[in-house]
């Protein structure tokens, strides 16, 4: 329920491509009925390829933006909308396909190209309100579009399920301090709470956090913490028993990581949940929920 992680991470000067294997939580899980995994990969798949625009070294932001762009055109008129330079992409025509096949709405979709072209525009994040807007672009969708495709939530309520993206999303963030600031220029924490403890930009790309650096970071946990805690009627609100299961195994895994990242430095090396512990958090929380 979060735009997709930068999984094992970025060496070099760009950024490694990425997969479903690669995620802080399970995409298109075998708790989820098997005529929706498809069309969750296809939304998984559309996501990536946006993402791996935004991030591109050798594109210049014009060109990002171009790209986006033609994305949106796609989604919204097929193949008819692809530009004489560029063929029509398959990710974003089976995206199309997809919601067209479900009646899922587009919005989910067109939200997150909103978020990458964020992204391109804006590579600082001025306090945490522009974080949790930004959050409101990049991840809430996602929830949103695995709810509307499952059977919908009980009140038509989103605010718990984009508290749960928004959360992962943060945590995704911090995982990815270092590696965010060297390679993209890109910097997801409050500029306003890193100059209340004297924090520069330089200090990002350093091998620890300094002393004010971990205050940010732990402000910021605060903050997921409150999110994770907003989230918990979730899985009690979704229609889907399937979903309901999976939410409750990724909010255990969210607050694992939150754990793992309030105990370690993420300047230091990446801070990840291992693969059996993040399956024993995913199954106990989804199990016992």
């Amino acid at each position: 329920m979060l735009k997709p992680d930068a999984g094992q991470g970025r060496l070099g000067k760009q950024k490694l491509s990425k997969g479903a294997g690669d995620e802080n939580f399970p995409v298109a899980s075998w708790l989820l009925p098997a005529w929706a995994r498809g069309h969750v990969m296809a939304f998984y798949a559309f996501a990536r390829a946006a993402d791996e625009v935004a991030d591109a070294a050798h594109l210049t932001a014009a060109d990002k933006r171009r790209q986006l762009h033609d994305f949106a055109v796609q989604l919204a008129a097929g193949p008819a909308g692809a530009t004489a330079s560029r063929g029509s992409d398959e990710v974003v025509l089976a995206l199309r396909n997809s919601l067209q096949t479900t009646a899922v709405s587009v919005r989910h979709a067109e939200d997150l190209l909103r978020a990458f072209v964020w992204d391109v525009d804006h590579p600082r994040t001025p306090d945490w309100a522009a974080l949790r807007a930004y959050c409101d672009l990049s991840a809430a969708p996602v929830g949103r579009y695995l709810i509307e495709l499952l059977g919908g939530v009980e009140g038509d309520d989103f605010s718990a399920s984009d508290c749960l993206c928004a959360a992962l999303q943060i945590l995704n963030h911090l995982q990815d301090l270092k590696d965010d600031f060297r390679v993209l220029n890109r910097i997801y924490v409050p500029a306003d709470w890193m100059a209340d403890e004297g924090v520069a930009e330089s200090e990002l790309g350093g091998a620890a956090c300094s002393p004010g650096l971990r205050r940010v970071v732990e402000r910021m946990l605060d903050g997921v913490d409150d999110l994770l805690i907003a989230a918990k009627p979730l899985p009690g609100a979704l229609r889907s028993r399937a979903l309901a299961r999976e939410a409750a195994g990724i909010l255990a895994v969210a607050q694992g990581l939150a754990q793992a990242l309030r105990a370690r430095d993420p300047l230091a090396g990446r801070v990840a949940l291992s693969r059996p512990h993040m399956a024993v958090r995913f199954v106990w929380g989804a199990l016992w929920s």
